[in-house]
């Protein structure tokens, strides 16, 4: 899934083409939008694979559907202790890490 980051935060395509809409919308009135480059000022992407390599599981910062990125061997580890310690301490797993459970199958192979 594509991501895009603004502000320090991931987006999903669809939370980030909202933002794009509504800073276009200001810049329409009156309002302009001071640097389309900066991820501080617009959202910046697609990035392919949930932006990319990461150390733990990414999601939309809005609508925290997860973005499907591939792993680091730290984020590998964590994904592993995150759905044994849920399952052990929790009876069972929710609904997110049960998501991340069947992404990253291949870490119970």
């Amino acid at each position: 899934m594509d991501a895009y980051i603004y502000r320090a935060a991931m987006y999903c395509e669809h939370c980030a083409q909202k933002i794009i809409i509504e800073l276009e919308e200001e810049a329409a009135y009156g309002k302009p939008i001071k640097h389309y480059g900066d991820s501080e000022w617009y959202p910046q992407g697609p990035y392919q694979q949930g932006g990319g390599e990461s150390d733990s599981p990414q999601h939309c910062d809005n609508c925290q559907v997860f973005l499907q990125n591939p792993l680091t061997s730290d984020g590998e580890d964590y994904v592993r202790k995150t759905v044994r310690m849920r399952a052990r301490w929790y009876v069972g797993v929710d609904s997110v890490v049960q998501e991340w459970k069947e992404y990253y199958s291949y870490l119970w192979e």
